[in-house]
Parts: structure tokens; C-alpha cells; sequence
């Protein structure tokens, strides 16, 4: 049976999953902060302040109503950024009800706290609600979904049966969902690949040719796996759609804001300027500070996230960035803790 779809926040992302939930027959309502987006899609129905040109579906409405979204939905999805998580979260706790399921769709690391979108929610809802929120990811950007392109992401749940009940109310022949119960590993991916689009964004404004993106592609997945496994993650979470999957599209599709940003600074332009000039939100900028204070905080080592880091706020130059990583003292490609993660998580796979 199809359950009702509430969605919260009115982005291009959100709006091309409200989208997407109700071309799937659920009845869907979208709640948003600007009422422009409100009156656009219930008037004109279609977003036409962040995904115009995209008609919505009939069975589709918005509201600014917050607790009217709530009450007519069971299936909640949470589409804010990272940083308004827990605001947006903490102001409808009191309510939730008994049926409701929560899957964030939001991919990053709170600047401040260094806390993942799971860790926030846990951190201001009730406990008792805590084994229905599940957190979806991957390859998927808003336009494609808009556009009923074929898709596949990931659902991850700590309740394996709550992660399921996403995936069959979520997955159509066009938007296929792979479950998972590696939250933190499904997430950090989300997370931590924003940074490395940025950085091959600058890769390839700085004409540094392909070799040098297909090798930050790929040693960056190394650092958000190295990462992810100091936090509790699974390693083989980190080579599927919420890891490789997610990686490879930011960092080489031309509809990739966070990419974006890095080529007009490979370009010469500054991060002041590049963010004054959109009404978007790359949330790898942000996620950039937060990623490497919480490597260092788990005392892992990311030069490519360092370096991004040092440009996007320092200054650095990336020509000397690279120079630093390329010269660093060699070693083994695949870290010895990863390697034992992989072993003991394929130990636990066959009992």
C-alpha cells in the first residue's frame, strides 16, 4: 500500500523527490520555507525558483505549513541542508507520531559539531523513534529525477526491516533503491565526496589533464573510506552506490554544483564571489571544514581533503597543494586498518 509522502524542504532536490514519490502514486505534499516556491509550484506546478522548467505531478501540492505536511504524511523525507537539520528536527519533535518513518536525504557534516545527519537527529528526537529514521544516497542528481531518468541509490536503516520498508515504497522501473544497515558508512560517502568534487573541479580548471582526476578520484575514495572506517563503518559500504557511485558522478557530471565551484576556482575566481552568485547551496564548502576537523579529531590522514581545505579557506595554492601530495613519502596503497575492516566485516558476512 502506498503510504502518504511528506517533504521537507523545497530545493531542487526535494522538489524532484516529491516528484518522483508521487509519480510512484503516493499522495505527496512538499513543505518549503519560501512561500514563492509554494505559490510557483501549487499555482503554476512547477518549482520555478530552484528546478524550473519541470511540471509536477497532480497528485503533488505544497504548503508553508509545517505541521500540516506532517499530519498528512507517514513517510517523511527530510531534504534541508545539513547545518538547519537539527533546527527543522528539533521544532516538529513533539509531532511525531507513532507511524511515521524519517529518511534524510540531507548529505553532509554539521560545521560546528561534527556530528552526521544521523548523529543530529539522534541527538534531538526521541529515543523511541530512533529505529525509523532511515537516510537515502547516491547518484542522483535532482534533474535526472525530475526528468524520470533511470536511478539507483542506497536506503540505509540500523533496523534492516525499516531500511526494506523504505526501499519498496521508494523504488520504481526508473529509481531503483539497494538497502543497506551501514548508516555510517552509507553517510559519510554522501558526505565526504562534496569535498573531492570540489577538488576535481579544480582539477580540471586548471587543465590538469585526466590521469590527474581518475588519481584524485580515486585516492580520495581512499581518505572517505579511511575515514569512514575510523567512525564504524563498513570499507565495502564505501565501494558501492553511496561511496564510488556518488564520487564518481559529483566528480564528473556537469550538473554537479560542488564541481562547479571548484572549476571556477581552478579559474581564477574566489570562493566569495562564486557563492555570491548562487541561489544553490554546494555543501561541500561546508562540509569541507567540518570533514577535516573530524579527521583530525579521529587522527586519520586526508591530504586531499587538507589541501582542499587550505585552498577553499587559506588561500593555498593549489599547484603547491598538489605538489605537497605528490611528494609525500610513499607507501602502501590500501591502509592496513581498511584492509582489516574488509576482513572482518567479510568474516561477519559468512557467520
Amino acid at each position: 500500500m502506498a503510504m502518504a509522502v511528506g517533504v521537507i524542504g523545497g530545493g531542487a532536490w526535494g522538489t524532484a523527490l516529491a516528484m518522483h514519490a508521487a509519480r510512484g502514486g503516493h499522495p505527496t505534499t512538499l513543505w518549503a520555507r519560501e512561500t514563492e516556491v509554494v505559490d510557483s509550484i501549487n499555482q503554476e506546478r512547477e518549482n520555478k525558483v530552484f528546478l524550473e522548467g519541470y511540471k509536477v505531478p497532480d497528485n503533488m501540492k505544497a504548503t508553508s505549513n509545517l505541521s500540516e505536511c506532517l499530519a498528512q504524511s507517514q513517510l517523511v523525507l527530510m531534504v534541508v541542508p545539513t547545518q538547519f537539520v537539527k533546527g527543522v528536527m528539533a521544532g516538529i519533535a513533539g509531532e511525531i507520531r507513532e507511524d511515521h518513518i524519517f529518511v534524510c536525504c540531507a548529505k553532509g557534516i554539521h560545521t560546528e559539531t561534527l556530528e552526521t545527519v544521523n548523529e543530529i537527529m539522534e541527538s534531538v528526537m526521541p529515543e523511541s523513534v530512533h529505529h525509523r529514521f532511515a537516510y537515502l544516497s547516491g547518484p542522483s542528481f535532482a534533474k535526472d529525477v525530475a526528468e524520470g531518468c533511470y536511478t539507483a541509490v542506497t536506503v540505509a536503516a540500523k533496523d534492516e526491516s525499516v531500511a526494506k520498508q523504505v526501499q519498496e515504497q521508494l523504488s520504481t522501473p526508473r529509481f531503483r533503491c539497494y538497502r543497506s544497515t551501514d548508516v555510517v558508512g552509507v553517510e559519510l560517502g554522501g558526505a565526504l565526496k562534496n569535498v573531492l568534487a570540489i577538488a576535481c573541479g579544480i582539477c580540471d580548471g586548471l587543465k590538469f589533464g585526466d590521469n590527474a582526476r581518475a588519481a584524485l578520484i580515486t585516492r580520495g575514495l581512499s581518505e572517505i573510506t579511511r575515514l569512514a572506517v575510523a567512525k564504524g563503518a563498513n570499507p565495502l559500504t564505501l565501494g558501492g552506490l553511496s561511496g564510488m557511485g556518488d564520487l564518481v558522478l559529483t566528480c564528473t557530471g556537469d550538473l554537479s554544483r560542488n564541481r562547479t565551484v571548484g572549476i571556477k576556482i581552478g579559474q581564477g575566481q574566489k570562493l566569495s564571489e562564486i557563492l555570491a552568485s548562487t541561489n544553490t547551496v554546494a555543501e561541500g564548502v561546508y562540509t569541507c571544514r567540518a570533514a577535516y576537523n573530524l579527521a583530525k579529531k579521529e587522527n586519520v590522514d586526508v591530504p586531499m581533503i587538507e589541501g582542499i581545505f587550505k585552498i577553499l579557506n587559506e588561500d593555498a595554492d593549489p599547484e603547491e597543494v598538489v605538489h605537497k601530495c605528490m611528494t609525500r613519502e610513499l607507501k602502501e596503497e590500501v591502509a592496513k586498518e581498511v584492509m582489516d575492516a574488509a576482513a572482518e566485516a567479510a568474516m561477519e558476512a559468512n557467520g
